[in-house]
């Protein structure tokens, strides 16, 4: 019987060496995903999970770290080759050769029973771990640093992923990255935030291109941009014309601002533009600034354009109303809503315990708002608070 079972299983694992494009004809198959996240042929259905498993991230992780040393090995073994004389070459090439197992070879029922056969593509699956072994696309995306336990978890993006060809569909968009000035670095970072680029028209893609080079932006400028705020680019002329144009007239801005503004922060031509303006009338109407302070600030700090709102309103009744710092000294120094309130409240408490809380520039011992904010607790403790770190430790666990 156990003899009858070793000549059934040796006579599968003959034939499966009989298919040697198995694998690419699986492949072929994967490519007719329908919406609905399902695969018609074979029938594979990749189901949505709420939050990531971190298997899936060690997965990804061990396979990034496979390839690098896979990478390493074969330039070893290539400078081991080129070290070899031709006819040692040509002899381990003939070994090598003599070794190597044909598709017709019979083989014993020991070594029948040693083999595993190649796993089938699952039908049904909750992460592209399952198929990265079996689509070229995917396994070339890991190697990039694409996250893709972060795309599974987006509604139909891991079967978009898998309906792509990396040849005809992924390849001449990384190109058209790369001839635009965008580090390699950045790639993987790119296609994970934005995995919707991938489909993107590559002569849309270059009209939006030339549209930005147009407004005099440089290519240094362009590179930076859409490394920084991958969905830029999937955005036609028209709304990015539309964007530039309203903080430009928004703001007051000339052409030069405008272009510094947008190349500083260019999610400022992606995101919504309900929290601008939710920002821009809380900092003319709550705050209290003028025109022209909103326009120094905005060009100095253009994150303040989508911080949080309770966060703005927060620290300005802090600097204005306990520390009675005036509206054109907080325009000085617009860089102080990028503090934590904690960090400000704490120092100022502090000064204010030494007797040294002074914030009007025409009087003795004058304490900027730079020198409150940005210096580190050493220095301030020393230069501005005249005291110890180990006094401002112990004033701390006081509050």
């Amino acid at each position: 019987m156990q003899k009858q079972m070793a000549s059934c299983c040796a006579q599968l694992c003959v034939k499966q060496r009989l298919l040697p494009h198995l694998k690419t004809a699986t492949m072929s198959t994967c490519s007719q995903i329908r919406p609905c996240c399902k695969i018609t042929r074979p029938n594979i259905t990749l189901t949505q999970t709420k939050h990531p498993q971190r298997k899936h991230i060690r997965f990804y992780s061990d396979l990034i770290a496979k390839h690098q040393e896979n990478k390493e090995t074969t330039s070893q073994l290539q400078h081991i080759k080129d070290a070899v004389p031709l006819n040692e070459s040509l002899t381990s090439l003939d070994l090598e050769a003599s070794t190597e197992s044909y598709a017709l070879e019979e083989i014993s029922d020991e070594e029948a029973v040693n083999l595993t056969p190649i796993p089938p593509i699952p039908p049904v699956s909750t992460s592209l771990r399952d198929y990265v072994d079996h689509s070229e696309t995917l396994t070339k995306l890991v190697q990039l640093g694409v996250n893709l336990w972060k795309l599974e978890q987006r509604p139909n993006v891991g079967s978009m992923l898998l309906r792509l060809h990396f040849d005809t569909d992924v390849a001449p968009r990384l190109l058209f990255l790369k001839t635009i000035g965008v580090d390699d670095s950045r790639l993987g970072f790119i296609i994970t935030q934005n995995p919707f680029f991938l489909t993107e028209d590559l002569e849309n893609l270059q009209a939006r291109v030339n549209y930005l080079k147009s407004k005099k932006f440089t290519n240094e400028n362009v590179a930076s941009m859409v490394s920084r705020a991958p969905y830029l680019l999937n955005f036609s002329v028209k709304r990015l014309d539309n964007r530039l144009g309203f903080y430009q007239k928004q703001l007051g801005l000339n052409a030069a601002n405008t272009r510094n503004l947008a190349a500083r922060l260019p999610r400022l031509l992606c995101g919504s533009l309900e929290p601008v303006k939710e920002n821009l009338k809380v900092c003319e109407i709550e705050l209290g600034f003028k025109t022209n302070e909103i326009q120094h600030i905005v060009l100095t700090v253009p994150k303040i354009l989508t911080t949080n709102k309770h966060k703005l309103t927060q620290i300005f009744d802090f600097l204005h109303n306990t520390m009675k710092v005036p509206h054109h000294l907080i325009t000085k120094f617009p860089q102080v809503f990028n503090a934590k309130f904690l960090r400000i409240r704490e120092r100022h408490l502090f000064l204010q315990y030494l007797g040294r809380a002074q914030y009007d520039p025409a009087q003795a011992n004058y304490v900027s708002l730079d020198r409150l904010v940005a210096s580190p607790d050493e220095i301030f403790c020393t230069d501005v608070a005249l005291a110890t770190s180990e006094d401002f430790l112990l004033f701390q666990k006081t509050l």
